[in-house]
This record gives C-alpha cells, sequence and structure tokens, in this order.
C-alpha cells in the first residue's frame, strides 16, 4: 500500500512530530445551534452567524497550539481557520449536518456549494466525510452509501488530498443506541465497518473510528452503570479485533463522552496493544464551555477555554503517548 507525495505532504501537516494525529474537532453545526441555545435560553433560530463564528473562532484560537490539526466546517469554519496556530494543519468537513430523515437508511449529503478542489483553495489539507453506517442495514442502503464513498475517494484522489471518513453506528430497526443490545452489537459493528472501508476502492486514507464499546456497560470502567456487555478483558480483546482488520491508519472520535471517559477508552486502546494513530478530539476538549459562553459570553468563554479546555486537550495528548505513526500503516519508517 502505498500514499501519493501530494497526499504525504498533507499528512505531514495534520500530524505531530512523531506521525500521531493529535487533531481537534470543531465542525458541530445545528447540535453546536442547539446547545448555544439551550445554555442561553432562546430559539436555536435565534443564534447568529457571528455567534457561531465567534464560538468556533475561540476555540481554534486557543486549543490549536495544542493541537496538529483543526477540523471546521466551511459554513462558520472559514474564518476560524484564520486563527489557528501555525503549527495546526486544517480539515474541512464536506457533507451536510446530519442525514436524510424523509427515507430510511440515514443517507448522507454533501454540501451544494462545497467541492474538494474548493476545500483546497480554501487552505485544506484534507476532506472529511461522516456517514452513518452499519453493516446491517439493508444491502441497497448500504449500496448507495458504498458508491458515494467512492466518489468521494475520486474526487480526494484528483486534489491530492488526504480523505479522512468518520462512520457512526446505529440501529436499522430504531433501537436504542444508548442501551445494552446496541452496546452489544457495537463492536460487530464498529469491526465491520473498519474491515469495509479499509478496502481500496474508497480510497480512504485515515479511518475516524468509533472505540468498538461502550463505557456504560463495560465492567470496571469508571462509567459502568451495572448491566454488562462485557467484562474488561473482553473489552479489550473487541478493541484488539477491531484495531487488526484495519489495513489504513485509524483515529479515534472522542462521540460526545466526557474527557475523562474518551481518556480512559485511549487508555484501554493502549493496554490492548492496538496500532491507534491519534485523535479527532471535539466536545471532550470543549462542551463545557458551552454554557460558560450561553450565559457568560465570549469573554467567559476564552478564560474557560484558556484553563479547563487546555488542560482537556492536554490531557488527551498525553493519552496518545502510546499511538503509533500514521506512515507505519503504509510501511513508511519516516516521512
Amino acid at each position: 500500500m502505498q500514499i501519493s507525495e501530494g497526499k504525504l505532504k498533507h499528512m505531514k501537516a495534520l500530524s505531530n512530530e512523531r506521525g500521531v494525529i493529535a487533531a481537534a474537532a470543531m465542525d458541530q453545526r445545528g447540535s453546536l445551534q442547539k446547545s448555544i441555545a439551550q445554555a442561553a435560553g432562546i430559539d436555536p433560530k435565534n443564534v447568529t452567524d457571528e455567534q457561531m463564528i465567534e464560538f468556533k473562532s475561540a476555540v481554534t484560537r486557543i486549543l490549536t497550539p495544542y493541537a496538529s490539526a483543526i477540523l471546521l466546517d466551511p459554513e462558520w469554519g472559514i474564518p476560524a481557520s484564520q486563527t489557528r496556530s501555525a503549527n495546526a494543519g486544517l480539515l474541512l468537513a464536506y457533507e451536510k449536518t446530519g442525514y436524510d430523515a424523509t427515507q430510511p437508511g440515514r443517507l448522507p449529503d454533501l454540501l451544494p456549494h462545497v467541492s474538494a478542489m474548493r476545500i483546497k483553495a480554501w487552505g485544506g489539507d484534507a476532506v472529511k466525510i461522516l456517514i452513518y453506517y452499519t453493516p446491517f442495514d439493508d444491502a441497497s442502503v448500504n449500496d448507495m452509501k458504498h458508491a458515494f464513498v467512492e466518489r468521494i475517494g475520486a474526487e480526494c484522489e484528483t486534489e491530492q488530498l488526504p480523505f479522512f471518513l468518520e462512520f457512526i453506528g446505529y440501529d436499522p430497526k430504531g433501537g436504542d443506541e444508548k442501551g445494552l443490545e446496541f452496546a452489544k452489537a457495537k463492536p460487530e459493528i464498529v469491526t465491520k465497518s473498519m474491515e469495509e472501508f479499509s478496502k481500496p476502492q474508497y480510497r480512504v486514507d485515515v479511518l475516524k473510528v468509533e472505540v468498538p464499546i461502550n463505557a456504560n456497560f463495560t465492567e470496571g470502567s469508571r462509567e459502568f452503570k451495572g448491566q454488562a456487555a462485557y467484562t474488561w478483558n473482553e473489552a479489550l480483546d473487541h478493541f484488539r479485533r477491531a484495531a487488526a482488520v484495519a489495513t489504513k491508519p485509524f483515529i479515534y472520535l472522542s462521540a460526545g463522552v466526557s474527557n475523562d471517559v474518551f481518556n480512559e477508552n485511549l487508555r484501554m486502546a493502549a493496554e490492548a496493544g492496538t496500532d491507534f494513530s491519534g485523535v479527532l478530539c471535539g466536545r471532550a476538549t470543549w462542551k463545557e464551555g458551552i454554557p460558560v459562553y450561553g450565559k457568560q459570553g465570549i469573554k467567559a468563554l476564552e478564560n474557560w477555554l484558556s484553563t479547563e479546555g487546555v488542560k482537556n486537550i492536554n490531557a488527551v495528548n498525553a493519552s496518545l503517548a502510546p499511538a503509533k505513526p500514521w506512515f507505519a500503516k503504509y510501511g513508511l519508517k519516516s516521512v
């Protein structure tokens, strides 16, 4: 397996000196609007473009000195990207937020005013796509998603931009995705998804993946609630099995959990001996700053980010000590 010189240049910009991707994520859109509105006690429609840009810019400016890259969205993130530290590369989201709820399968769609060419022109070092995916949905649904990813891969190949693919599992039957039964199914969903999108036809360069367990149902976890889907050792085995099928570099996403839980997840990945290559960590770093901003404004948020936010991102960085360089998956000893 090889990586082109064009993509290699951008991958170097997105990773640290060890070849580990220590990236922050700030591409939340609809969910961020709702959270700010809830904190401020207003209708989400009344959260202004200026507020979204202000929040994203503060997170970007204050946290990127401690990150190898930042993930932003084209809607409000372009102005914020101008405030990032010189050491931080830039990933830009290409998909619309959410999914098409008018038909089954959680089908994705692209932002109509964006292309890989434009992402490159805006200074992006990589294209990020999020899809909802489970190997257990109808074959016709997954066939559409496979074709969707193939098209993005071809577009990124043309522009010589790395392609970061994020996939989030779900229950096609509409079950509780925070419940025990889904927790039991999650390891296989994550593992089979990682295996699928490692295939060469997708031209994915980095897999952005969920941890294959739910800490709430893991015996021995700090978040264990009393119902077990797996023991601690079984959970470690799930990490190993998922990692074993990935032939492309993979990094973990925080999926909205707290900073403490995410760091425990990363310690489990290390204890399991996985060859993960870093993180794209969003809400685990800055989400507790949302109520601060909604109730007290930008100065209070900046103060919170400069103390608690920096503490959070440094805790994640410390958990990346066992991470392996992304280029090792390509058979390279260095870049």
